[in-house]
């Protein structure tokens, strides 16, 4: 919202955007709320229903058959022979971090501007992790909150980990990681753009990067929905299980607040729950019924 109420002030005509669904939807129908086109470019297997929301959305929306990475070259060169179109890939212009720290915004406002001790978030390209970590410092320096910072925990997939082995490694920034695969979609990035932001974010925070397996969040998909009644996201799944994998080697201490942020609902991936539901005949009865 914030990044395509900007561009409208600027007189940018359309933006342009690699995604891996998410972000795509959100900005075509913001785009199109403000009147402006939209060029949309997602891996072939993003989710089908963000697929959905572009077209219906009115954006201009290609499949390229590889991963975000390559929908961004793609975009790149297609900006370049289209005036009036902004890129907004991530960093790549100024207002969507501004539009992420309101999430730092909102957790500090909710808990009575006493921050949590733990924050995880699922990281693709980490601009709402860096967002978080830019809007606690910002109020720290105006003292709307005290000294204490909350960690930031970084989560990735075990399929897609190039954060969190740059992390482990002491580096500071990630390499290009060939082949990634996780159900977790949204943070199947190969390369963050802001890889560098995303660790320096962890480090400043003394918080830490972590990968859970894709079989460990479908787990917790189903264990969440079971407990609570919410069909949460994958990445928002992976979050979870992190936060119970630091809880169980101490890392999270059993007094700390923790908050774990779930992008997004289990609706747009469906594949993620296997169903083999009974057909009865129209005569028949329920078994265990009487």
């Amino acid at each position: 919202a914030v990044g395509v109420s900007r561009a409208r002030e600027l007189g940018v005509k359309a933006v342009a955007m690699p995604t891996n669904g998410n972000a795509g939807a959100a900005w075509s129908v913001y785009a199109a709320r403000a009147g402006m086109g939209s060029l949309i470019v997602m891996p072939v297997d993003a989710p089908e229903i963000t697929r959905r929301e572009c077209v219906v959305s009115g954006a201009e929306l290609y499949l390229v058959d590889g991963l975000i990475n390559h929908a961004g070259a793609l975009v790149k060169a297609a900006v370049e022979e289209r005036p009036g179109t902004q890129e907004v890939s991530t960093l790549k212009e100024p207002y969507r971090i501004e539009g992420k720290k309101t999430m730092g915004y909102e957790i500090a406002e909710q808990l009575g501007w006493e921050v949590p001790d733990v924050i995880l978030y699922p990281a693709g390209g980490g601009v709402g992790l860096i967002g978080i970590h830019k809007a606690m410092k910002e109020m720290q320096e105006l003292g709307w909150i005290g000294e204490k910072l909350p960690r930031l925990v970084c989560v990735q997939s075990t399929g897609c980990r190039p954060i969190v082995d740059a992390y482990d490694a002491g580096l500071d920034e990630s390499t290009l990681v060939e082949g990634t695969h996780t159900l977790a979609f949204g943070i199947n990035v190969p390369k963050a753009l802001g890889d560098f932001l995303v660790l320096q974010a962890v480090r400043e925070s003394d918080g830490t990067a972590i990968a859970v397996s894709d079989e460990t969040i479908l787990d917790e998909v189903s264990a969440l929905a079971t407990a609570e009644g919410a069909w949460i996201c994958p990445e928002g799944a992976a979050c979870m299980a992190a936060a119970r994998e630091l809880r169980e080697s101490g890392w999270i201490k059993e007094d700390e607040r923790v908050v774990v942020l779930n992008t997004g609902t289990g609706l747009k991936y469906p594949e993620t729950v296997s169903i083999d539901v009974p057909v009865l005949a129209r005569d028949g009865r329920i078994p265990g019924a009487t």
